[in-house]
């Protein structure tokens, strides 16, 4: 990690500082984080359990179900446990290259969860609009190629973040102020020229939000022309409830990434702590509300799902 003019006396550690100026509440905001945390981790474990015992639940939605569970324990695991050491042992310390890699997973995370929504989209599109060719369209074959597609998309766009952060100089201060290495926050802190940090950063960020939030803004806008051509009024209100579970995760998630990226470089009026709080919302309340979303809306799942947790409370 020669690249890095860090200080000589520590020359391979950044500082997370948590969240600034709550330093004293500490002890107090890991109590949500925690709790946020471990039914996050219950609830897409649960899913990732019960499709993968129920042979009934191995179609393309619920493997869809499966992705969107994995990336959201991704996105939590690279974030609050190393916030609840700062938080309760006061361990701020973090190498360089755990920065970087920190970095790079939760952005390749967060960019792989866009591309499953966008497939989620598609699979509600073909499954309303040419629902006689679903099963032949939508193989579960067909999801996991797609489920690469993403995931090589993401790796690709976020592999230079970590390689334009190691160029940077950190003249002495390499104290980050926040609970994670958040790409631009340890920018931030770099005394060399970060425009080009900034620039990708933001082209990304809209590449990715704004490619995906197209296509699934054009397969919902078939999606309702389609519903609207229904006559039965019964037939159009299931349609679009088959949808809603989908756009009440797409829209907190699209929303809670626009938030934090924006904030990051033009919010300078809004208080830091307050900042790095909601940024902490897309890594413990989503993750938390996701499955809680999906099996309540999804009769199929919520069944099965309280059949196992009967199983486990009675024991038959």
């Amino acid at each position: 990690m020669a690249a890095f003019n860090l200080t000589p006396s520590d020359p391979s550690t950044f500082i997370l500082m948590g969240i600034p100026g709550l330093e004293a509440a500490h002890l107090w905001i890991s109590i949500p984080f925690c709790i946020f945390f471990f039914i996050g981790l219950l609830g897409n474990f649960m899913v990732l359990f019960v499709v993968g015992k129920e042979q009934t639940l191995h179609k393309p939605m619920y493997l869809l179900l499966c992705m969107l569970a994995l990336t959201d324990i991704g996105k939590s695991t690279s974030v609050v446990p190393k916030a609840l050491c700062i938080f309760w042992f006061n361990l701020k310390s973090i190498t360089v290259g755990g920065c970087l890699t920190q970095s790079f997973f939760l952005h390749t995370v967060s960019a792989m969860q866009s591309a499953v929504l966008v497939t989620m989209a598609f699979d509600r599109y073909v499954a309303i609009c040419n629902p006689l060719r679903y099963a032949t369209i939508l193989t579960n074959a067909r999801i996991a190629k797609l489920g690469f597609v993403g995931l090589t998309r993401a790796v690709l766009i976020m592999l230079p973040l970590p390689l334009l952060l190691r160029r940077l100089p950190f003249c002495g201060n390499h104290t980050i102020p926040h609970t994670y290495c958040e790409h631009i926050a340890v920018a931030k802190i770099s005394c060399g020229d970060i425009t080009f940090n900034r620039t990708y950063g933001l082209v990304i960020a809209f590449v990715v939000i704004g490619l995906d939030l197209t296509l699934i803004a054009l397969s919902y806008g078939v999606i309702i022309r389609a519903v609207f051509r229904i006559s039965s009024k019964k037939a159009h209100q299931k349609a679009l409830n088959t949808c809603t579970a989908h756009i009440c995760v797409m829209l907190t998630s699209y929303a809670s990434s626009l938030f934090s990226n924006l904030t990051h470089r033009f919010g300078q009026g809004i208080a830091p702590h307050v900042h790095i709080i909601l940024a902490n919302h897309s890594f413990l309340v989503l993750p938390m509300l996701n499955p809680i979303i999906y099996g309540v809306k999804n009769k199929e799942l919520r069944d099965i799902v309280g059949k196992y947790i009967w199983v486990i409370i009675w024991g038959h």
